[in-house]
Protein backbone atom coordinates (compact mmCIF):
# COMPACT_ATOMS: atom_id res chain seq x y z
CA UNK A 1 0.00 0.00 0.00
CA UNK A 2 1.37 3.77 -1.11
CA UNK A 3 2.58 5.45 2.24
CA UNK A 4 0.87 8.52 0.89
CA UNK A 5 -2.39 7.11 1.12
CA UNK A 6 -1.69 5.78 4.94
CA UNK A 7 -0.73 8.82 5.53
CA UNK A 8 -3.56 11.09 3.78
CA UNK A 9 -6.09 8.43 5.65
CA UNK A 10 -4.29 9.09 8.87
CA UNK A 11 -4.93 12.86 8.22
CA UNK A 12 -8.38 12.70 7.77
CA UNK A 13 -8.87 10.45 10.65
CA UNK A 14 -6.82 13.21 12.76
CA UNK A 15 -9.49 15.77 11.69
CA UNK A 16 -12.45 13.76 12.69
CA UNK A 17 -10.95 12.80 16.16
CA UNK A 18 -9.96 16.63 16.60
CA UNK A 19 -13.27 17.91 15.50
CA UNK A 20 -15.05 15.13 17.82
CA UNK A 21 -13.10 15.71 20.47
CA UNK A 22 -13.78 18.95 20.42
CA UNK A 23 -17.62 18.42 20.10
CA UNK A 24 -17.79 16.35 22.64
CA UNK A 25 -15.89 18.78 25.06
CA UNK A 26 -18.27 21.59 23.77
CA UNK A 27 -21.30 19.31 24.69
CA UNK A 28 -19.99 18.15 28.03
CA UNK A 29 -19.44 21.60 29.23
CA UNK A 30 -23.02 22.09 29.28
CA UNK A 31 -23.39 19.49 31.89
CA UNK A 32 -22.90 20.37 35.44
CA UNK A 33 -21.70 17.82 37.77
CA UNK A 34 -24.18 16.83 40.47
CA UNK A 35 -22.66 18.24 42.96
CA UNK A 36 -21.55 21.83 42.13
CA UNK A 37 -17.87 21.13 42.35
CA UNK A 38 -15.32 23.48 39.90
CA UNK A 39 -12.63 21.58 37.83
CA UNK A 40 -9.94 22.55 40.41
CA UNK A 41 -11.99 21.41 43.68
CA UNK A 42 -12.23 17.91 41.46
CA UNK A 43 -8.35 17.93 40.97
CA UNK A 44 -7.86 19.30 44.40
CA UNK A 45 -9.91 16.22 45.87
CA UNK A 46 -8.62 13.44 43.48
CA UNK A 47 -4.91 14.31 44.59
CA UNK A 48 -6.27 14.35 48.56
CA UNK A 49 -7.90 10.91 48.16
CA UNK A 50 -4.59 9.33 47.15
CA UNK A 51 -2.41 11.04 49.49
CA UNK A 52 -1.01 13.06 47.35
CA UNK A 53 -0.68 16.83 49.25
CA UNK A 54 2.58 18.51 47.69
CA UNK A 55 0.83 18.65 44.24
CA UNK A 56 -0.88 22.45 43.52
CA UNK A 57 -3.70 22.87 41.42
CA UNK A 58 -3.11 26.26 38.98
CA UNK A 59 -4.98 28.06 36.37
CA UNK A 60 -3.18 28.68 32.54
CA UNK A 61 -4.05 30.44 30.34
CA UNK A 62 -5.22 28.67 26.77
CA UNK A 63 -7.87 25.96 25.50
CA UNK A 64 -7.11 22.27 26.57
CA UNK A 65 -3.45 23.53 27.56
CA UNK A 66 -4.08 21.32 30.71
CA UNK A 67 -1.31 19.46 31.96
CA UNK A 68 0.88 17.38 34.81
CA UNK A 69 4.05 19.39 35.31
CA UNK A 70 5.83 16.96 37.72
CA UNK A 71 9.57 19.31 38.17
CA UNK A 72 7.01 21.92 39.51
CA UNK A 73 4.56 19.36 40.98
CA UNK A 74 1.81 21.52 40.10
CA UNK A 75 -1.66 20.57 37.71
CA UNK A 76 -2.13 23.22 35.84
CA UNK A 77 -6.01 23.33 34.16
CA UNK A 78 -7.15 25.68 31.31
CA UNK A 79 -9.43 28.39 32.40
CA UNK A 80 -11.64 26.86 30.78
CA UNK A 81 -11.75 23.80 33.26
CA UNK A 82 -10.49 25.26 36.13
CA UNK A 83 -13.54 27.33 37.29
CA UNK A 84 -16.11 25.00 35.40
CA UNK A 85 -18.74 22.91 37.31
CA UNK A 86 -19.14 20.66 34.14
CA UNK A 87 -18.59 17.35 33.71
CA UNK A 88 -16.06 18.25 30.95
CA UNK A 89 -14.13 19.95 33.43
CA UNK A 90 -13.91 17.14 35.81
CA UNK A 91 -12.93 14.47 33.11
CA UNK A 92 -9.89 16.71 32.36
CA UNK A 93 -9.11 17.17 35.78
CA UNK A 94 -8.95 14.03 37.11
CA UNK A 95 -7.16 12.74 34.06
CA UNK A 96 -4.58 15.19 34.85
CA UNK A 97 -4.81 14.29 38.22
CA UNK A 98 -4.31 10.48 37.38
CA UNK A 99 -0.38 11.78 36.06
CA UNK A 100 0.12 13.02 39.57
CA UNK A 101 -0.65 9.34 40.98
CA UNK A 102 1.21 7.58 38.36
CA UNK A 103 4.17 9.32 39.49
CA UNK A 104 3.17 9.15 42.91
CA UNK A 105 3.07 5.31 42.14
CA UNK A 106 5.95 4.89 40.27
CA UNK A 107 4.10 3.80 37.01
CA UNK A 108 7.06 2.28 34.74
CA UNK A 109 5.57 3.60 31.43
CA UNK A 110 5.56 7.70 32.87
CA UNK A 111 9.19 6.92 34.72
CA UNK A 112 10.52 5.76 31.14
CA UNK A 113 8.75 8.88 28.92
CA UNK A 114 10.72 10.90 31.80
CA UNK A 115 13.78 9.32 30.86
CA UNK A 116 13.39 10.33 27.47
CA UNK A 117 12.31 13.87 27.83
CA UNK A 118 15.81 15.44 27.55
CA UNK A 119 16.91 13.15 24.43
CA UNK A 120 13.21 13.50 23.02
CA UNK A 121 13.39 17.65 23.51
CA UNK A 122 17.14 17.87 21.99
CA UNK A 123 15.65 15.55 18.91
CA UNK A 124 12.56 17.41 18.29
CA UNK A 125 14.29 20.45 18.10
CA UNK A 126 16.44 19.79 15.21
CA UNK A 127 15.17 16.72 13.42
CA UNK A 128 13.06 18.72 10.73
CA UNK A 129 16.24 20.30 9.74
CA UNK A 130 18.67 17.43 9.91
CA UNK A 131 15.95 15.26 7.42
CA UNK A 132 15.67 18.54 5.01
CA UNK A 133 19.37 18.83 4.50
CA UNK A 134 19.06 15.08 4.64
CA UNK A 135 16.98 15.06 1.59
CA UNK A 136 18.39 17.85 -0.17
CA UNK A 137 21.97 16.73 0.17
CA UNK A 138 20.68 12.85 -0.27
CA UNK A 139 23.13 11.66 -3.37
CA UNK A 140 26.07 13.52 -2.01
CA UNK A 141 26.20 12.37 2.34
CA UNK A 142 23.38 9.56 2.40
CA UNK A 143 24.21 8.90 6.28
CA UNK A 144 22.61 12.53 6.77
CA UNK A 145 19.28 11.11 6.18
CA UNK A 146 19.74 7.49 8.20
CA UNK A 147 21.23 10.62 10.87
CA UNK A 148 17.91 12.34 10.77
CA UNK A 149 15.77 9.29 10.55
CA UNK A 150 17.10 8.18 13.97
CA UNK A 151 15.89 11.45 15.45
CA UNK A 152 12.88 11.14 14.15
CA UNK A 153 12.61 7.22 15.10
CA UNK A 154 13.60 8.82 19.19
CA UNK A 155 10.30 10.97 18.54
CA UNK A 156 8.16 8.45 17.25
CA UNK A 157 9.34 5.74 20.12
CA UNK A 158 8.46 8.36 22.79
CA UNK A 159 4.77 8.67 20.98
CA UNK A 160 4.29 5.09 21.60
CA UNK A 161 5.07 5.43 24.76
CA UNK A 162 2.61 7.74 25.43
CA UNK A 163 -0.07 5.97 24.45
CA UNK A 164 -0.19 3.93 27.71
CA UNK A 165 0.67 6.92 29.75
CA UNK A 166 -2.49 8.54 28.58
CA UNK A 167 -4.69 5.78 28.42
CA UNK A 168 -3.81 4.78 32.27
CA UNK A 169 -4.48 8.12 33.46
CA UNK A 170 -7.80 8.38 32.10
CA UNK A 171 -8.30 5.07 33.39
CA UNK A 172 -7.69 6.28 36.83
CA UNK A 173 -9.51 9.02 36.67
CA UNK A 174 -12.42 7.19 35.97
CA UNK A 175 -12.37 4.83 38.39
CA UNK A 176 -12.80 7.39 40.53
CA UNK A 177 -14.77 9.50 39.65
CA UNK A 178 -17.04 6.43 39.55
CA UNK A 179 -15.94 5.70 43.06
CA UNK A 180 -15.92 8.93 44.66
CA UNK A 181 -19.69 9.55 43.79
CA UNK A 182 -18.02 12.72 41.51
CA UNK A 183 -20.20 11.36 38.58
CA UNK A 184 -23.21 9.58 38.77
CA UNK A 185 -25.21 6.91 36.74
CA UNK A 186 -26.05 9.83 34.11
CA UNK A 187 -22.88 11.84 33.91
CA UNK A 188 -20.45 9.08 34.09
CA UNK A 189 -20.80 7.84 30.41
CA UNK A 190 -20.17 11.42 29.39
CA UNK A 191 -16.72 11.33 30.99
CA UNK A 192 -15.75 8.00 29.67
CA UNK A 193 -16.97 9.37 26.27
CA UNK A 194 -14.86 12.74 26.89
CA UNK A 195 -11.42 10.79 28.16
CA UNK A 196 -12.10 8.50 24.80
CA UNK A 197 -11.71 10.68 22.20
CA UNK A 198 -8.84 12.32 23.88
CA UNK A 199 -7.02 9.19 24.28
CA UNK A 200 -7.86 8.85 20.52
CA UNK A 201 -5.63 11.59 19.39
CA UNK A 202 -2.66 9.86 20.82
CA UNK A 203 -3.09 7.17 19.42
CA UNK A 204 -3.44 8.80 15.49
CA UNK A 205 -0.38 10.94 16.67
CA UNK A 206 1.44 7.82 17.15
CA UNK A 207 0.01 6.13 13.73
CA UNK A 208 1.04 9.50 12.12
CA UNK A 209 4.35 9.68 13.50
CA UNK A 210 5.37 5.89 12.67
CA UNK A 211 3.82 6.33 9.11
CA UNK A 212 6.13 9.49 8.49
CA UNK A 213 9.07 7.13 9.61
CA UNK A 214 8.42 4.64 7.55
CA UNK A 215 8.69 7.46 4.46
CA UNK A 216 11.32 8.44 5.44
CA UNK A 217 13.22 5.10 5.71
CA UNK A 218 11.38 4.19 2.00
CA UNK A 219 13.06 7.23 0.84
CA UNK A 220 16.31 6.33 2.61
CA UNK A 221 16.51 2.67 0.67
CA UNK A 222 15.25 3.73 -2.74
CA UNK A 223 18.76 5.95 -3.03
Amino acid sequence: MNIWFILIVIFIVSVIVQNTLQSRFNKYSKVGLPNGMSGAEVAIKMLNDHGIYDVKVVPTRGMLTDHFNPQTKTVALSESVYASRSIAAAAVAAHECGHAVQYAKGYAPVRMRTALVPAVSFASSIVQWVLLAGVIFINVFPGLLWVGIGLFALTTLFSFITLPVEINASSRAISWLSASGITDSRTQPMAIDALKWAAYTYVVAALSSLATLLYYIGMARRD
